[in-house]
């Protein structure tokens, strides 16, 4: 599949030739993000630590929570590694520091040792200095402590002159189980279902800044299917997983969705592109987009708006909703309705009654011991939380999100109970 890069220098990306001539400045990364995150990871990789002259973490920091990120240059020690691995990056990419020593002292699984080869000797210095050392030996060093590897063909870089497929398959093999992502000479989309096909991944800048091809080209290329019209079956589900129906896609389907960042499909009843919420005022704000492990079926992740997503009225096409996605739906809507007087209400409106029925249900789950017991208060605390976040305007799908964010950290926190949280409320 296509990761789209973003190079950032001076605080703007860019895109440079031969990593030094700058050819394309495509302005604030951040906006840039946002689209690229639509269709999977993306590379955020800071030129300017990279070659030692300066530093975009902060403005880094605030692309991470726009799109999953893989993020590079300048991480040359522990610290620094495990920093971005706590703010919340899918994956580091290390350079001249991928050492086995440094390696292993970090998460294998979220770990890319990048190889800059000018014909396939290793460079390092901003491309300025040789190593000696070919890709292969360097891979045979590295394959133990990490889960990717960026393999960068820098005499190709930013000048569009193809990706050397058999290359990148003869790497594939070698790597393996590593995985193998590859840069620099990308011109067409076909070039990146090429290298699917031999099991490697395309990391994609000049191609998507020049507009050689754009980011449904991209994402598109691997995909295929066995229908006769050539439609994708499409999965839509809303931000916590659960599914909301099944329908179809195109590529012209797919590019006007991350054109728009709404859900668009494709309608075979109609034969035309289907814009979800244009009549119903059902729209479908759209959150990203990922092919199945077979390149044939595709998976529409949506905040879903207004009534629901079925035709019927109901929120998914297999009836309405439950648990936390029900639950929530209920005190959204008694947040904007419920008359003056009722619990739910009274709630809203009390923030000292939220807050001891919060302490109170809190307290009575800490004392439970049998198993019915629990469950039943876990529904209450869980009932009395939700309230708490509709009242501050938080969706469930913040709160996943931090879960999520809290799993990634490398670092962790004692944990210890403070005093005030052993006192029993009354």
């Amino acid at each position: 599949m296509m990761v789209p890069s973003i190079d950032i220098m001076n605080g703007s990306t860019v895109q440079l030739v031969g990593g030094r001539e700058k050819k394309i400045d495509a302005g604030d990364p951040r906006a840039i993000a946002e689209r690229f995150g639509l269709v999977g990871e993306i590379a955020v990789i800071d030129l300017d630590a990279a070659i030692g002259q300066g530093s975009n973490a902060d403005l880094i920091r605030d692309v991470l929570p726009l799109a999953r990120c893989r993020v590079g240059g300048g991480i040359r020690d522990l610290e620094t590694a495990r920093m971005w691995l706590d703010a919340g990056a899918e994956m580091i990419i290390l350079g001249t520091a991928a050492t086995p020593e440094l390696l292993s002292q970090l998460p294998r699984e979220r770990v890319i040792a990048a190889l800059d080869a000018h014909n396939n000797d290793v460079v390092v210095e901003g491309w300025r200095t040789t190593t000696g050392r070919t890709v292969e030996s360097c891979i045979d060093e590295l394959r133990p402590y990490v889960d990717e590897f960026l393999i960068t063909f820098v005499e190709r870089e930013g000048q569009m002159v193809g990706l050397p497929i058999d290359r990148v398959e003869n790497l594939v093999r070698h790597a393996a189980p590593a995985r193998v992502t590859v840069a620099g000479g990308v011109r067409s989309a076909d070039e990146i279902a090429q290298a699917d096909r031999v099991g490697a991944d395309v990391q994609v800048g000049m191609a998507l800044y020049s507009g050689a091809f754009d980011l449904a080209d991209g994402f598109c290329a691997p995909l295929t299917s066995d229908r006769p019209d050539g439609l994708w079956p499409t999965i839509v589900e809303d931000v916590s997983g659960a599914v909301l129906g099944l329908t179809y896609s195109s590529q012209e389907s797919v590019r006007e969705a991350i054109a728009r960042q709404r859900g668009v499909y494709f309608s075979r009843s109609r034969d035309q592109l289907w814009i979800k919420g244009e009549s119903s005022g059902d729209t479908q704000e759209l959150l990203s987009i990922a092919t199945d492990c077979d390149r044939d079926a595709l998976r529409f992740t949506v905040r879903q708006l207004g009534g629901g997503f079925c035709h019927t009225g109901t929120s998914t096409c297999f009836g309405a909703s439950r648990g936390i996605a029900a639950l929530q739906a209920t005190l959204q809507e008694r947040a904007a309705n419920a008359p003056a007087g009722s619990y739910t209400r009274r709630l809203l409106d009390d923030g000292d009654l939220l807050r001891s029925k919060l302490c109170e249900e809190a307290a009575e789950l800490a004392e439970a011991d049998e198993r019915e017991d629990v469950v039943w208060e876990c529904a209450d605390v869980v009932y009395f939380m939700m309230v708490a976040a509709t009242r501050a305007g938080v969706r469930w799908d913040e709160i996943e999100r931090a879960l999520d964010d809290r799993a990634r950290r490398v670092t962790r926190r004692p944990g210890n109970a403070k005093p005030v949280t052993t006192e029993r409320v009354s």
